[in-house]
């Protein structure tokens, strides 16, 4: 490919991210794979290229685009050396003449008012950033020291004592330690919502919005010996969960619930767990930096609903947790109606109920929980609050 034709595709793409972050539809990392998928004439380097202007036109624009052209238009007023590559080529994009470019913003206007206040702007660029691949050890079959020493170029994570970073990019699906489930791609922050519930063998653990299971795998590592239960009302992503649990060897009992009628459903735990997590759904703010169209997908609308999905979560948890037991709140979200309103707003409707710090040194103190930034902590944004109930 030229280089003025790596330009055309980016434009192509990014017009398929934009419909489908309007229409709800796949990522953009779907959508560059299917593109490339029936292109076999464009080599390894093309595709790299290709992706890097797809992602750089993503991270530059706040506010949904008009088009894809708008997007390349904006990258190429940042860069003189893209400029000229809207040459009118065969394969390349149409000349420019005087046609404005999309304009460079980091957060949507609509969205800054709703930034915790810990997130002044000059954190703000942390939150687009290009992420590490996190990896967690699965401390109940691996040591990670030599885990370290076994998987080329990672560290250590900083706060949490499972973790391992690799650069970005880096590729782990065919090494022996995931493939033999030693290891689990997860980021600090995810770890460290584990880690706040403070698991231990003989608990009860319900994870109520469970997902696909990552939260839930660290808490079996963490406590292998526990009861773990994993419930959502996603079929699809909970079916993931077994299949996972089996390549690490952990033991957890999954439950897929009916939407409008988990209380019924769940009624045989009442009283029953020491620990429930809602790590409920959210915005998805503070993965911004994974996946950036995301701010492209978030409405008023959308952001009320979640907020009040948040609330409704947390009153089902309410009474599954046994007295003296925990309630562990999470989203991995920057917006504080998501976190520390959110939070405040439960203390504020049980009284009786007691918000403890977290058992980790990261984050900063947000309302009755604690915020995990890019900029500050080095992991995906996260809100975490704990709970627990009168005895």
């Amino acid at each position: 490919m030229t280089p003025s034709a790596r330009v055309q595709a980016a434009i192509e793409i990014l017009d398929e991210v934009i419909a489908s972050a309007r229409d709800d539809g796949p990522p953009a990392d779907t959508i560059v794979q299917r593109y490339f998928k029936t292109r076999r004439y464009a080599g390894s380097k093309d595709r790299r290229a290709v992706r890097e202007l797809v992602y750089r036109g993503i991270r530059r624009s706040g506010e949904p685009p008009d088009s894809g052209r708008a997007v390349m238009l904006g990258v190429a007023d940042d860069d003189p050396e893209v400029g000229p590559l809207f040459d009118g080529s065969a394969h390349g994009p149409v000349s420019r003449g005087d046609e404005p470019g999309s304009p460079a913003r980091l957060i949507p206007d609509w969205l800054e008012p709703e930034l915790s206040a810990h997130l002044s702007p000059d954190e703000w660029p942390a939150l687009l950033e290009r992420a590490p691949l996190d990896l967690r050890v699965n401390v109940s079959r691996a040591d990670r020291d030599e885990l370290v020493k076994a998987i080329d170029g990672a560290n250590p994570t900083r706060i949490s004592p499972w973790g391992l970073r690799l650069p970005p990019d880096s590729k782990v699906d065919q090494h022996p330690a995931f493939i033999d489930g030693l290891v689990e791609v997860q980021d600090e922050g995810s770890q460290l919502i584990a880690l706040a519930c403070q698991p231990a063998n003989g608990m009860s653990i319900l994870d109520l919005c469970a997902g696909a299971g990552g939260k839930t795998l660290a808490l079996a590592a963490a406590a292998p010996e526990a009861r773990l239960v994993a419930t959502d009302t996603n079929r699809t992503r909970l079916a993931q969960l077994a299949p996972r649990a089996e390549r690490a060897g952990a033991i957890v009992t999954t439950n897929l619930l009916d939407g409008g009628r988990e209380a019924d459903q769940l009624s045989d735990l009442n009283g029953q767990c020491d620990v429930v997590l809602v790590d409920a759904p959210c915005s998805g703010s503070g993965t911004w930096r994974r996946n950036p169209e995301g701010r492209w997908r978030l409405t008023p609308d959308r952001l009320d609903r979640l907020v009040a999905l948040q609330e409704r979560l947390l009153e089902l948890a309410v009474p599954l947790v046994k007295p003296g037991g925990t309630l562990v709140y999470a989203t991995c979200s920057i917006l504080r109606r998501e976190g520390a309103e959110q939070a405040g707003n439960f203390l504020g409707r049980h009284s009786s109920w007691i918000g403890q710090d977290m058992p980790f040194d990261g984050g900063r103190a947000d309302g009755p929980g604690r915020l995990l930034t890019p900029a500050h902590d080095a992991t995906d944004g996260f809100f975490v609050a704990r709970f627990v109930s009168p005895c």
